[in-house]
């Protein structure tokens, strides 16, 4: 998952949700009725993802901005599937393991 930074999906089952957020990676989910076939995306589309001026939070109602080679900017809205506070920590780490090793590392010394 080099690089990959989030992922749309119609749906997610609950571990696979949760480990993409322990991977660092933002699980991002199409509005209901929407998908790469209603919206007509083929995968060559550059992607940018809004983000709301305070920061993300868990659940919130994103953009999502796809941009075809040739053609305008489809704006989509998709839910963030962080679901809780805790799992926004583990994202804004980098993943579980960097979360924790930054944890232990920057913990008390000389205990």
């Amino acid at each position: 998952l080099l690089g990959v930074r989030a992922v749309v999906a119609r749906s997610y089952e609950r571990i696979h949700r949760s480990n993409l957020v322990g991977m660092g990676v933002l699980p991002l989910q199409f509005a209901e009725g929407q998908s790469v076939e209603s919206l007509g995306l083929t995968g060559r589309e550059s992607y940018r993802l809004r983000l709301p001026p305070g920061g993300l939070a868990p659940r919130a109602e994103l953009s999502l901005e796809a941009t075809p080679a040739s053609g305008r900017p489809l704006v989509i809205p998709v839910r963030l599937r962080v679901e809780s506070p805790v799992e926004m920590e583990y994202w804004k780490g980098g993943g579980l393991l960097p979360y924790v090793l930054e944890r232990l590392l920057s913990g008390p010394q000389g205990s």
